[in-house]
């Protein structure tokens, strides 16, 4: 198949609006999307060692999806708390994972993922509150793709640009959607949560996905998207 769905969640370190760290509440919401591949941010937690919220042998138990191994330590799902899940017919060929320059400490994981022999790249992203240093993260995202293999990419994840259309400039080659208000979950106001599509990849629908669930269990609502890849 050419068609893949893609989700990006901010899940706040599992910790909902009612103050309760729950990670099965956000695995239950992930296992609503019905994802091929998910982005997630703020997946592990901030200090020390920065140790999963959303810890791998829950994933592993409680859903199909497999977490690509983006951590550089043995306590950590993610880099920079951005983790990807694949569902169960997607193989992950190749990852990287980047520092990103800026005011803040952020990262981006870069993967190579095919199913069905069609492959495409994933750069799952939580960018800077600066829009300064966004646009160095583009760049600097772009810098490392251009020493990769050309493949159809979509960058997603929490973008943090508060405009409705503006910001984006660094990505020229790049289509960029907000499905819907995502944040704040109890009244969403802003579109933080995006989807960059580059070059072969053409969006076939897209969705904030608001329910009882999701609109408890973190801060931002999670975002779908369904696109077609150029074979």
């Amino acid at each position: 198949m050419d068609e893949f769905t893609l989700a990006s969640w901010n899940i706040r370190k599992c910790v909902g609006l009612d103050r309760k760290r729950d990670p099965l509440r956000i695995l239950r919401g992930l296992n609503g999307l019905g994802a091929d591949v998910v982005a997630l941010q703020e997946a592990d937690r901030r200090l020390g060692r920065r140790p999963a919220a959303l810890p791998l042998w829950m994933i592993k138990s409680e859903t199909d999806y497999t977490p690509i191994g983006a951590g550089r330590n043995d306590v950590s799902l993610g880099w920079h708390g951005n983790a990807v899940l694949l569902g169960p017919d997607v193989e992950c060929r190749g990852v990287q994972v980047l520092d990103l320059p800026g005011l803040e400490p952020r990262g981006a994981v870069i993967a190579d993922i095919v199913r069905d022999g069609v492959d495409m790249r994933i750069v799952a992203v939580h960018l800077g509150l600066l829009s300064r240093s966004r646009g160095q993260q583009y760049r600097a995202i772009l810098d490392r793709m251009s020493r990769m293999g050309d493949r159809p990419t979509v960058i997603l994840g929490d973008f943090n640009e508060w405009g409705a259309a503006g910001g984006f400039s660094a990505l020229p080659d790049y289509e960029v959607y907000a499905p819907g208000a995502t944040f704040h979950a109890s009244r969403p106001v802003a579109a933080l949560d995006r989807f960059a599509l580059g070059p072969r990849v053409t969006l076939r629908d897209a969705a904030v996905v608001e329910t009882s669930l999701t609109r408890v269990a973190s801060d931002h609502l999670p975002i779908t998207a369904r696109v077609k890849v150029a074979v």
